[in-house]
Formats: C-alpha cells, sequence, structure tokens
C-alpha cells in the first residue's frame, strides 16, 4: 500500500535541508505512552509536528497523561517559505493542541500563519497579534520579533497575568541554525526552576544570546552553522 502524501519536511543540515521520513502517528502515541506511563515528565517541548494525525496523537496524550508545564514550539515554515505542518494541521493545532499548551512560541510568519492575518510589520502589530493567540486559549504567547528590522530584537511575553517586552542586541553572525528550536528547549527545560514564565523567559534569552555570541568558534558544515549549545564549557 502506497504511503499517504506528507507535505515536504527534511533533515537540517547547516548547507540545505534533505529528505526525511515520515513518521507513523501510531509510532509517536506509542512513544509517548512509553514515556508518559512510565517517567515523572516535569516539562515537556514540543517541535515539528507535520501533520494532522500526528497533532491529533499528541494532543490526546497530553490530555490523557495530564502533562504540565508543555511548551509548544510552533514550526510551520522553513527558511525557504516551504510548508513543515499541513493546512488541515494547522487547524486542528489552533482546535486541538492550543488549549493544552503552557506556551507557544511563534515568531512573526509563525504567528501570521495561526492566525490566517498578515504578517505583523511592527511592534503595534505584533501586540494584537500576541493577545489573539493568547485568547485561543493556550497559557502564554512568546512572540519573537526577530523578523523585525530593529536594532534590538523585540520579544512579548503574553500571559493571562499582563504582558511584558523583552529586547536583545542583535549578534552579528551567520550561524543562527536553530535559533527559534533551541530557544523552546531552553524555556521548557529552564521553567520548572522558575515561579512563572517571565523569569524563565530571562534567563532562556540570556543563555541563547551568549550561545549566538561563540557561535562563530565552532565550524560545522559549509552552510548556516549552529549556535553554540555548549558555550558555558568550551
Amino acid at each position: 500500500m502506497a504511503a499517504r502524501r506528507s507535505p515536504p519536511w527534511w533533515r537540517r543540515i547547516p548547507a540545505a535541508y534533505s529528505r526525511s521520513i515520515r513518521i507513523e502517528p501510531d509510532f509517536v502515541a506509542a512513544q509517548l505512552d512509553s514515556v508518559f506511563s512510565d517517567v515523572r515528565i516535569d516539562t515537556t517541548k514540543i517541535g515539528m509536528l507535520a501533520e494532522t494525525d500526528i497533532v491529533e496523537a499528541v494532543a490526546e496524550r497530553l490530555a490523557r497523561y495530564r502533562v504540565a508545564n508543555v511548551v509548544l514550539d510552533t514550526v510551520m515554515l522553513a527558511k525557504s517559505g516551504d510548508p513543515l505542518l499541513s493546512a488541515s494541521a494547522v487547524e486542528t493545532l489552533r482546535q486541538r493542541l492550543l488549549p493544552q499548551v503552557s506556551l507557544i512560541t511563534p515568531n512573526l510568519p509563525e504567528a501570521a500563519a495561526l492566525l490566517d492575518a498578515p504578517h505583523a510589520r511592527n511592534e503595534r502589530e505584533m501586540l494584537e497579534q500576541g493577545r489573539a493567540l493568547l485568547a485561543l486559549g493556550c497559557g502564554a504567547v512568546l512572540m519573537k520579533g526577530g523578523h523585525l528590522d530593529d536594532a534590538e530584537s523585540p520579544d512579548w511575553l503574553f500571559t493571562r497575568e499582563g504582558e511584558q517586552r523583552f529586547t536583545a542586541p542583535r549578534v552579528q553572525t551567520k550561524n543562527t541554525h536553530g535559533t527559534g528550536c533551541t530557544l523552546s528547549a531552553a524555556l521548557a527545560a529552564l521553567r520548572p526552576r522558575h515561579a512563572d514564565w517571565a523569569a524563565t523567559v530571562i534567563e532562556a534569552k540570556a543563555w541563547l544570546s551568549a550561545a549566538l555570541a561563540q557561535a562563530d568558534s565552532l565550524e560545522v558544515g559549509h552552510g548556516i552553522g549552529p549556535v553554540h549549545h555548549f558555550h558555558a564549557w568550551w
């Protein structure tokens, strides 16, 4: 039987994207069952989901196991503009997954795709979209403003308690591969240490800024290299 056609998605390497193999939704569900039923989970990060059935499987397991501190990195578009999440999966993500997660971390193109709205062009529009995303039911939203042209990169945190702006100087490096994935992973890892998302964002952004500042000390591949995740040790 022929495999169902999935949206194009790839294995990342510094120079390019290359083809990878579709994971069956029931295998994803089985992995989650194995871990959630056996191990105490203090925090969870969700990355690229690709298609509707996988979104459904993840949403069902989050509800079944009542998972806390869930960070959803809304991976939807490759740098090339190719979709990493099918159109039907976007709607399922809105309806089934967003109301169960603690924090989402969209950049501006991802926020626009989630809201089916134009790309925010300034901080005023960024604020409007962040509030609209919070209204979809997630616990909090960290809107990343790296796509704006400001000298500093503004991020906005939206929670039920209020809004907070964070800025960081732009680091002059081409080696920014995986920046968004790295930030969301740091947020998930650090959340159990802190009383709220604001304190978590402060520490995660400081760590990421240092990882970007040290990225040029690595020599990985011939394209856009990764940030230096281990900058504190070597």
